[in-house]
């Protein structure tokens, strides 16, 4: 059958409209959101606790709490885009990085592989460093023990799937 139809795209995903076989043989026809790998990265610092994220999300029209995460830049390997986004979203440089696993959060929809990552040996960057939040980003950073916050997904105050299971993997 014919490959997909983009029927949108945009700066960070398209949209597809594909036409495949299923494997008992039947026509099927879905909508498909493309969208590049991401990073999710669970800041450690060195007495244990863990670092989140404040920031704005329009798309709830509210602040939540997070831990970092970004998409892939082209060219860019999963773990350059770890340390990136660490610096750009909570301005420290990981000195160790440990991949935990890569998921796919939405996979009835949608391509997006997240690759899970500890970093750890948090420092300051380098002087001159470049990297900053993006334009559409207001982050303020947090370091709290990891079952404080484990307890505000049980208080229903982490409401981000990706933080929630980004806890259970630490």
């Amino acid at each position: 059958m014919n490959g997909g139809r983009t029927v949108y795209r945009g700066r960070v995903f398209s949209v597809e409209v594909d036409n495949f076989l299923l494997p008992n043989g039947r026509k099927a026809q879905v909508t498909v959101v493309r969208h590049p790998p991401s990073v999710v990265i669970i800041p450690v610092e060195d007495d244990g606790r863990i670092v989140l994220i404040r920031q704005y999300r329009h798309a709830l029209k509210r602040e939540i709490w997070e831990v970092p995460a970004g998409n892939l830049e082209p060219g860019e390997s999963p773990e350059e885009a770890a340390k990136r986004e660490c610096e750009e979203e909570i301005g420290l440089v990981p000195d160790s990085i440990e991949r935990l696993g890569a998921f796919y959060p939405v996979p009835g929809y949608c391509d997006e592989e997240m690759i899970f990552y500890r970093v750890s040996g948090l420092k300051p960057p380098a002087p001159g460093s470049t990297h900053k939040p993006d334009d559409d980003e207001d982050i303020r950073s947090r370091a709290m023990p990891t079952t404080e916050a484990k307890a505000m997904v049980t208080r229903g105050e982490i409401i981000d799937l990706k933080t929630a299971y980004a806890l259970t993997l630490i």
